[in-house]
């Protein structure tokens, strides 16, 4: 019996074969860069399930080399010809380093190597220990402990964030090192990192740098030089060596699922405050506590963090010590933040604010100059006390009436001032505000009492609107409500 269901579904699928014939089949092959200590670079397509054995023997005949002769290096490793392709966390366009096998020949005082079996363990440790288990297997903590050291074998897969310029947001990020001396990659760290302090400040962990024939030494002691630790973004092909973004220490994984203390959702990336508490926000609330604290000029300067905020709750010592975080803004209120920023190193040294609508330039000159020129921006000269154009003798409330007129006619210099255009928003600041009395920040009531509280951070004054004075009981009787 003929069977004409099978015979169009043979017919069909020899159709399709036809009509595929030629055309490239999906793979999930995987382009880098293997880079030699000989300055030349080989561009090699791997196969996930390939392994760093099967690169060795792509890579030896390159090199003139046996491929036992040949070690392999990414991300302070060496990896192990057991060592799968995707076991390694490599990207397209990734760098990888091939270097020529030797006896690594190190130069260290006995205060930091104490005997030579201590040494080859360090060495077998760093060679056989899959990437895996070691660069990207880290859960930071903020402080290095002995306890969490200890327990380095229960450890969480770490998912870093870092601000990529290039993509313009907060991507998850990989962390990479280089000899802090020649910046070359093809360098093995002593021991992984145990904390952010680890990864963030300089001269931390030490390493071999493969680079070159003779190995970089720090000092004529023949230490070791140390690592530099810095992250790329994941999210875009690799940019080389020379790619980087900023990290966002304070950017975590909630994989212990703590709740934002302002809005009590559980996200699944958080901001974790560097209090002792360790409070907890998503990021949307931070946005949120961002933009209410710029609005109001209640960022502070800050020693070491710069123009930042601390925790919500105001626990001591939980400034955020690293600006990127606040690149979490949109770009208008980002750009905001940089000029509030400005304004306030300038004023707190001294310095003072070009007055000209548009410019706002920022200005550190002599205290004893009474002559400013707005150098760098518009180039309107000024007098630093009245703020005004650049004049000799006292300064003016209101410009001297001018009665000769080449039109035969007089002019109200009161009325005048109030026709001037580009003047109009200046006329109604001076109506509408006041000075601050201690901080001489100008400040506008829009109803509501006579009792002032200057807004500007680090100030705080309370005043009283109509005596321009300190709030005291006396005004709280006489015109509390006007």
């Amino acid at each position: 019996m003929f069977d004409l269901v099978g015979f169009l579904k043979s017919v069909i699928y020899n159709v399709l074969t036809i009509f595929s014939f030629g055309r490239k089949k999906l793979s999930n092959t995987l382009s880098i860069y293997v880079k030699t200590n000989t300055g030349s670079t080989l561009a090699v397509d791997l196969e996930p399930e390939m392994d760093i054995r099967d690169v060795k023997m792509m890579v030896a005949p390159h090199l003139g080399l046996e491929p036992k002769e040949v070690k392999i290096i990414f991300a302070g490793k060496e990896l192990s010809d057991s060592t799968s392709i995707s076991e390694c966390d490599l990207g397209q366009q990734t760098i990888i380093h091939a270097v020529k096998a030797r006896a690594i020949l190190r130069r260290m005082n006995d205060k930091r190597l104490l005997e030579s079996n201590a040494s080859e363990k360090i060495i077998e440790t760093v060679s056989t220990k899959p990437l895996c288990e070691t660069m990207t297997d880290l859960q930071m903590t903020d402080e290095c402990s002995e306890e969490m050291r200890a327990s380095a074998g229960v450890r969480r897969k770490a998912h870093f964030f870092v601000y990529c310029s290039q993509c313009e947001k907060v991507c998850t990020g990989k962390l990479r090192v280089r000899c802090s001396i020649c910046k070359s990659g093809a360098f093995t760290v002593h021991r992984d990192p145990a904390c952010w302090d680890d990864v963030l400040k300089k001269k931390r962990i030490t390493g071999h740098c493969e680079n070159y024939d003779t190995p970089c030494v720090e000092n004529e002691s023949g230490d070791p030089p140390f690592t530099e630790f810095y992250f790329k973004c994941a999210e875009h092909l690799s940019g080389g060596e020379k790619d980087f973004a900023a990290p966002l220490n304070l950017i975590n994984f909630n994989h212990k699922n703590i709740p934002c203390i302002a809005c009590t959702d559980v996200s699944e990336t958080v901001i974790v405050f560097p209090c002792e508490a360790g409070h907890v926000t998503c990021l949307e609330c931070f946005r949120q506590y961002c933009v209410s604290r710029l609005l109001e000029r209640q960022f502070v300067e800050h020693p070491l963090g710069g123009f930042t905020l601390q925790c919500p709750v105001g626990c001591e010592g939980s400034y955020i010590d690293d600006v990127h975080h606040f690149k979490l803004l949109s770009k208008e209120q980002y750009e905001r933040y940089q000029r509030f920023a400005t304004e306030e190193y300038v004023l707190r040294n001294g310095g003072v604010l070009c007055p000209q609508p548009g410019c706002g330039m920022g200005l550190l000159v002599n205290p004893e100059c009474k002559r400013v020129q707005c150098l760098g921006g518009c180039g309107f000269v000024f007098c630093r006390n009245c703020l005004q154009g650049f004049h000799l003798g006292e300064c003016l409330e209101t410009p001297q009436p001018n009665s000769e007129s080449s039109q035969g006619y007089t002019i109200d210099p009161l009325r005048a001032c109030d026709a001037r255009w580009d003047e109009a928003t200046k006329i109604a600041i001076k109506v509408t505000t006041k000075p601050c009395p201690q901080c001489r920040t100008a400040t506008e009531r829009d109803g509501g009492c006579m009792h002032m509280v200057c807004t500007r951070s680090g100030c705080g004054y309370e005043w009283c609107w109509v005596c321009q004075t300190a709030w005291t009981r006396d005004c709280m009787a006489a015109h509390w409500f006007g």
